[in-house]
């Protein structure tokens, strides 16, 4: 049986990280930002994650569109 994730994802978690293609399932990106794959689904239906695509019936993200958004996601400024 995979180790699961502290976080309860339902995904796997590898040592290694896999080889990233240019699109993005939604376990994969909730384990990367380390959420529960349901917090994606509600951030793309109230509108304020990370862009999604459908292909076909199937959700996917592009990778550089979740780097970007976790990029802005920066609520303060560190200067003092």
């Amino acid at each position: 049986m995979p180790k699961t994730s502290p976080r309860n994802t339902n995904a796997p978690v590898s040592a290694v990280p896999a080889q990233r293609g240019p699109l993005a399932t939604p376990a994969e990106v909730a384990l990367h930002l380390g959420v529960p794959v349901k917090t994606l689904y509600q951030w793309k239906y109230r509108g304020t994650g990370p862009n999604v695509h459908k292909v076909g019936r199937h959700l996917r993200y592009r990778w550089q569109e979740v780097d970007a958004w976790l990029d802005a996601q920066t609520s303060y400024d560190l200067t003092a």
